[in-house]
């Protein structure tokens, strides 16, 4: 499956996920099953597979969505997004190219990042016991 052929997403896809992933969605605030999730692992593409953030990189921004204040080098790809009537950065993953969230210039750590992920476009994966 690939990004030339969304479509073949919804076979496998929940239709939120499918959403949110190839119609660049947005689940509601404070409803993604990850935003608290505080266990050592990494996030995953929940399409591809691809490794994205590390679970050090998540923090609490308050916003209602994952956040993470870097993602591993190479895996996510931005673009301006004016949708909406706004002047924003939407994130993809670069294995797949479906849509994650948007990146903000307001992070609390030294990066000053914040990318802003919806729980339906990841998985998790904790590190082994």
């Amino acid at each position: 499956m690939s990004a030339n052929n969304p479509e073949s997403w919804r076979q496998t896809l929940s239709p939120e996920q499918f959403h949110v992933c190839w119609e660049r969605g947005t689940e509601q605030p404070y409803s993604g099953a990850l935003l608290h999730n505080r266990k050592s692992g990494e996030y995953l593409c929940t399409c591809c597979k691809q490794v994205l953030f590390p679970s050090s990189a998540k923090f609490d921004a308050g916003c209602g969505w994952p956040s993470f204040d870097r993602a591993i080098d190479g895996r996510v790809h931005s673009r301006d997004d004016s949708s909406h009537g706004m002047k924003r950065i939407e994130i993809s993953c670069a294995g797949c190219g479906s849509h994650l969230g948007h990146l903000f210039p307001d992070g609390p750590t030294e990066t000053g990042q914040r990318y802003c992920v919806n729980s339906l476009s990841l998985d998790f994966q904790a590190d082994e016991p």
